[in-house]
């Protein structure tokens, strides 16, 4: 394991929350952000510094990390080099609904270049790898119900190209007309879908309330973005249903991450699955 430099966390101000933990900035240094992961979490912390500086010095625009640190309460994180004024696509959406066409496309325009970014295989996981591995932990599908996920992952065509892991609108920020990703610890590499499924879960299966706490809009114009990215990634011309038929499934599948976080069964997102299982 890597050796962790020892911080104080008087020198920082908290500046946010997520599902893992919290973000502060440095109080006198502007260039300096820290990821502080939740008590126990040691090994994953530096799992993703190691992955963040792959995915950085592969040219993906992301910020740069820097040194794995432990606080004095024994809470393990990141130091990135801090993107002043930023904001996300969710923050910047509920901010100023009437743009939401215009975040949506800036947000289709970065995903349509991180998915036409080709990767060494050799140096990061494959995404149906990973599905497999959750499938088989998951406790709440039955073998019959595995068995139809195996083989519509493995149906699916493979891509050599670059995959977020964690697609949410919130993950991905700008500050003047520099563009970021950021919390890239799912990072890997295969089909686009599995990405973009990511984005409809968001914006349309997820329920009000979980869209109003953690993207800060009411779930009709979550919804309302999603159709403007849909349109400008896969282009106008193909129907918007049909978009969502080809989608649903890849979304579904996200149940296996949700259900591994909350260890319970998430029916409202296992109807997307309706048409495999």
């Amino acid at each position: 394991m890597g050796t962790a430099i020892r911080i104080s966390l008087d020198d920082y101000v908290l500046s946010g929350g997520g599902a893992n933990g919290e973000s502060y900035n440095h109080k006198t240094d502007p260039a300096v952000m820290l990821k502080l992961y939740f008590p126990g979490a040691i090994q994953q912390p530096l799992d993703e510094m190691r992955l963040a500086r792959k995915v950085f010095d592969m040219g993906i625009p992301t910020p740069e990390p820097g040194d794995y640190v432990v606080t004095e309460d024994g809470r393990y994180g990141i130091r990135f080099r801090r993107i002043a004024d930023k904001k996300s696509y969710s923050r910047a959406t509920g901010d100023e609904p009437d743009k939401v066409a215009q975040f949506a496309a800036g947000f289709a325009g970065m995903c349509r270049q991180l998915h036409s970014t080709h990767v060494d295989t050799t140096q990061f996981e494959n995404v149906k790898e990973r599905y497999y591995r959750l499938l088989k932990e998951n406790p709440f599908f039955t073998s019959a119900q595995k068995d139809k996920l195996t083989r519509f992952i493995a149906d699916v065509p493979d891509e050599d190209t670059a995959i977020h892991g964690d697609l949410q609108y919130s993950n991905a920020i700008f500050a003047g007309d520099k563009r970021y990703f950021i919390d890239l610890g799912d990072f890997c590499w295969g089909n686009h879908l599995f990405d973009v499924g990511m984005v409809y879960l968001c914006c349309n299966l997820s329920k009000e309330d979980f869209i109003v706490e953690t993207f800060h809009m009411p779930k009709s114009l979550a919804v309302s973005f999603w159709r403007f990215f849909a349109r400008e990634y896969f282009g106008a011309g193909i129907p918007l249903g049909e978009i969502e038929e080809l989608i649903r499934p890849y979304a579904g599948l996200k149940t296996l991450i949700v259900e591994r976080d909350t260890r319970c069964p998430m029916p409202e997102l296992r109807e997307a699955l309706s048409s495999i299982i």
